[in-house]
Parts: structure tokens; C-alpha cells; sequence
């Protein structure tokens, strides 16, 4: 039986075939390698950076008023020891023939308005006074706490947690200040210490 020689040309078209096919194989395997890292990546950006969008909605954290109602009016001002004597006259509590020097501020209003959180915090206290009315603690960053007083009506407990511009309560009245009729008594204390809300709104915690 003669041995068949294949001519030079196949021989050549065989070595062509052999090397399109290796370098197809190397081509498909890079792509499968990039789609996988592709998809890695795109895992990556998901977790980590839109995650982290979220927290960033609030972080100027800038004391606003406990009210949303533009109708709020200032009734009875902060006692200013360093005030003029006008001053400290209009900030005055009359209740049983004593004079009380006020520690917050009263808001007013003829309706019934909603009392919003100044800030994010944690509801600290919630009580029911017979002389302050319904009262609600709230603590905040920075040694801050805002007080809500002379609340007709509740919407947060103990231990929660409530976020700036949250609605926690309404406007009500107080044994103690009944000639003011509805409105908020709203306290701050900052490190310890009343301080006047008139003079920390709009400004960031970071700053107080």
C-alpha cells in the first residue's frame, strides 16, 4: 500500500484552520472573563456607592422651629437675665401670685397646629403634668435636648426615635399659662442649661 502525501497547500490550510481556532478559543475566554468582571463590578457600585447615597439626605443637621404652620405667633419670650427690664416684663409666668421667669418659649395660635421635631433625635420622656400639660422629651447630638410642653395630644413614646420636621404631638393648653390659651411651650437645653430658641434656630449642631 503506497503512502499518501497531502499537497503543500492542505497542509497550509490546516495550520490556518489550527491557528483561528486557538485564537478564537483565547478570544472567547476573555470575553466570558470580562462579562464576569463586569458583573463584579457593577456589584460593587451597587453595595457601595448608591448604599451610600442614602444616609447623606440629612447631615447639615440645622435647628428648625418645632412648628410648620406659618399662622404661630410668640406669646410669652425666653427670660433674658442680660435683657432690657421690658423685656423680662413680657417674659414673666403669673400663676398664684407669683411671678416665674419663663425658661422657654411660648407659640401661638388660634387652631390647633401640628409640634414637629426640631431635630433627629430619641424621645427621652413622655409625661402628663397637671400643671405643663403633656410634655415630651427629646435628646439630641451635641448635649441638646428640646422639651415640648402644653401638648394636647401624643404621637411618639418613650424610646422612639424621631427624625427632623416629624410630627409628635399638637398644640394644647397648660394650667400654668391658661391666659395664652392654645399654643407650645418649647424649652432647649443646651449642655445642661436653658437657653433661649430664638437665638439657636438655623444654625447647625455642630456650631452650637
Amino acid at each position: 500500500m503506497k503512502n499518501r502525501k497531502l499537497k503543500k497547500s492542505v497542509v497550509y490550510a490546516l495550520y490556518a484552520l489550527s491557528f483561528v481556532t486557538v485564537l478564537g478559543t483565547v478570544y472567547l475566554l476573555e470575553a466570558i472573563s470580562n462579562q464576569s468582571k463586569f458583573v463584579d463590578d457593577s456589584t460593587y457600585v451597587n453595595d457601595i456607592i448608591i448604599e451610600d447615597e442614602v444616609p447623606v439626605i440629612n447631615t447639615n443637621n440645622i435647628l428648625t422651629r418645632p412648628y410648620l404652620s406659618d399662622s404661630i405667633k410668640i406669646a410669652r419670650g425666653f427670660y433674658n437675665y442680660q435683657g432690657t427690664e421690658e423685656e423680662q416684663k413680657n417674659s414673666l409666668i403669673y400663676y398664684e401670685n407669683t411671678y416665674i421667669p419663663n425658661s422657654g418659649v411660648d407659640y401661638s395660635s388660634d387652631e390647633v397646629f401640628d409640634v414637629v421635631s426640631v431635630l433627629d433625635g430619641k424621645v427621652t420622656k413622655v409625661m402628663d403634668n397637671n400643671l405643663l400639660g403633656k410634655i415630651i422629651e427629646v435628646t439630641h447630638e451635641n448635649n441638646l435636648i428640646s422639651v415640648y410642653q402644653s401638648l394636647s395630644e401624643v404621637m411618639v413614646a418613650e424610646g422612639d426615635n424621631v427624625i427632623q420636621g416629624q410630627v409628635i404631638g399638637k398644640s394644647g393648653e397648660a394650667n400654668i399659662s391658661k391666659d395664652l390659651g392654645n399654643h407650645l411651650h418649647f424649652e432647649l437645653i443646651h449642655n445642661s442649661k436653658n437657653v433661649d430658641p430664638e437665638e439657636y434656630y438655623d444654625k447647625q449642631l455642630s456650631d452650637l
